[in-house]
């Protein structure tokens, strides 16, 4: 029995990937959708990325990827993770049930800021009795300029739309807080599996296992993906960490000596910043763990 070659068309389509499952992909093209492999096992494909792909029957290999604007990952000491491709907003879901975790939703924005994206954290389930005391565990994120959009995605999403319509907004947070349950909400026929929380666990269990885009208008889309339960930032080098924290960008090339850690230092200006009452000592308490597990890692290499 002869194997049946699989024939390229000659002629590239331009397309979006929508969907992302490991090695296979899930392309939008103006000829329609195509489930697309990558040619090569060096071409490092996500969703939302803008590609060039080609016919295989009836399929398609992706040949190339198109210029990105933004491409948001984490990392540790020993592998990094693309989450998502030319988004420009991130939206960072919590919820009072199960409790999350501050220092995550901090993390989530400091990659944002380090691509230049924006960022609002939305505070789901709205209609628990617990939300007025998550509500107060986001004020030190408020208090720099993070906006928070309250809402109980299982009866009204709406508040969200404004905050969402010329942006391509990816969806981000530990498993549990509801962002399924925002995108059926949003984008009626995703029919996105969800799931329920476990109480003696205090946590959320996995119901989106890749990440999908979808579309809310011409110039507007959501990007699902799957829950987090850490956030490494082991890809930031000191610099970049430090001005991802948006408050220290002010005092940042002010200190007594130009190799300023920022971790007691004499003449440290962020160190006066907090003594001032500009900076709140938790966050530069956060950027000097970071930096050090960084430093740690690097050591080890």
């Amino acid at each position: 029995m002869h194997r049946q070659r699989r024939v390229l068309t000659l002629n590239p389509l331009s397309g979006e990937v929508v969907a992302a499952f490991s090695r296979r992909f899930i392309v939008a093209t103006p000829a329609g959708e195509l489930a697309c492999q990558v040619r090569g096992r060096r071409l490092q494909v996500v969703c939302g990325d803008r590609v060039e792909v080609r016919r295989a029957g009836d399929g398609g290999v992706i040949e190339r990827v198109l210029p990105r604007t933004t491409l948001l990952y984490r990392s540790d000491a020993f592998r990094s993770k693309a989450i998502a491709a030319n988004a420009s907003q991130i939206a960072v879901v919590v919820a009072a049930r199960p409790s999350f975790s501050p220092e995550l939703v901090q993390r989530c924005l400091l990659a944002a800021e380090d691509q230049e994206m924006a960022s609002i954290i939305v505070l789901n389930k709205a209609d628990l009795p617990e939300t007025a005391t998550a509500h107060a565990r986001l004020e030190p994120m408020a208090r720099i300029g993070y906006r928070t959009v309250q809402l109980s995605a299982q009866s009204d999403a709406t508040p969200l739309r404004p905050y969402l319509q010329g942006h391509i907004t990816l969806l981000i947070g530990q498993s549990g807080m509801g962002k399924s349950t925002l995108v059926n909400a949003l984008c009626p026929g995703a029919g996105v599996a969800t799931g329920e929380y476990s109480e003696a666990l205090d946590s959320g269990r996995h119901t989106t296992t890749h990440t999908r885009l979808y579309r809310l208008g011409p110039d507007t889309a959501l990007i699902d993906s799957p829950g987090l339960q850490e956030f490494a930032l082991q890809h930031l080098d000191d610099a970049a960490l430090a001005r991802a924290f948006i408050e220290f960008r002010p005092f940042l090339g002010h200190c007594r000596f130009r190799d300023c850690r920022h971790i007691k230092e004499p003449g440290c200006r962020l160190d006066e910043a907090v003594a001032a009452g500009d900076i709140d000592p938790a966050r530069l308490k956060l950027y000097q763990i970071l930096r050090r597990r960084h430093l740690d890692a690097t050591q080890r290499r």
